[in-house]
């Protein structure tokens, strides 16, 4: 069965004299990587179902330059950057959401010292808003009684303070919402932010994505659920370490969320 999926471009909005609600910044996973993929299609699924105005940079969007920056390559960082502002600047973009938690915070907190200043949603906070204002409903009961445990992305995290949108997402879901014990602003880093997601671990006696997926185990998990990509590739890396990935799901909200829509 082939998916209808409708992702206009801005470049489509403006050729017919249009300006899209929001744009849906892909990032460079949602775009690349096989598994982020899929996170992608599932909320381009959820903005189709609940009729957003949305649009897509396409080709024209390039990498917000945070892996260059957090690697220390502030010269790459703000080629990347100015050139995405213009382009963004040049469209009038006024909001962009995004799935990626690291796109998330470098847009909304470091290209507004470039001349980039745009309302910027993370997509837990973008599903919250769909399902309170009652343009999704949620409610389907494939997910009854499952254990769901939610790792909180750093990016998101303790470094934005948004702890409530991705639980109130998956209240929704009349599943078993079970906390770690280090969750919300004590929670434990999945092991890929600041651009150690390209790179081999330092020598130690554990992986970071080993010890986050233990603590995630802990609570007998159905499914640990994430809401950025690369924690997803850390967490399911971590859950076939301890060869658990026939019983334990890795799934982003986004996918959640589709699934029970039945999309």
């Amino acid at each position: 069965m082939s998916e209808q999926l409708i992702v206009p471009t801005m470049a489509e909005f403006m050729a017919e004299g249009k300006e899209p609600d929001i744009l849906f910044w892909v990032g460079s996973a949602g775009s690349y990587d096989d598994r982020a993929k899929k996170i992608t299609k599932a909320f381009v699924k959820i903005l189709n179902k609940a009729q957003v105005n949305f649009a897509v940079l396409g080709s024209e969007e390039s990498s917000t330059g945070d892996v260059a920056k957090r690697a220390g390559n502030e010269f790459l960082f703000q080629m990347q950057a100015v050139t995405n502002i213009e382009i963004l600047n040049a469209y009038n973009i006024k909001r962009i959401v995004t799935c990626d938690p690291h796109s998330f915070n470098c847009l909304k907190n470091e290209y507004p010292g470039l001349g980039g200043n745009y309302e910027v949603i993370h997509h837990t906070q973008f599903i919250n808003q769909l399902i309170d204002s009652g343009k999704l409903k949620t409610g389907n009961t494939n997910f009854n009684g499952k254990r769901i445990t939610f790792h909180d992305p750093c990016y998101l995290g303790r470094a934005n303070k948004v702890y409530d949108s991705p639980r109130n997402v998956l209240s929704n879901l009349n599943a078993n919402l079970v906390e770690m014990k280090r969750s919300r602003s004590t929670a434990l880093c999945c092991g890929a932010g600041g651009a150690q997601m390209f790179k081999e671990p330092e020598q130690g006696d554990l992986d970071i994505n080993i010890l986050r997926t233990q603590d995630a185990l802990e609570t007998k998990p159905d499914i640990i659920a994430t809401a950025c990509p690369y924690c997803n590739t850390m967490m399911t890396d971590g859950v076939k370490g301890k060869e658990k990935e026939n019983e334990v799901a890795v799934m982003d909200i986004a996918e959640l969320i589709a699934s029970a829509q039945g999309l």
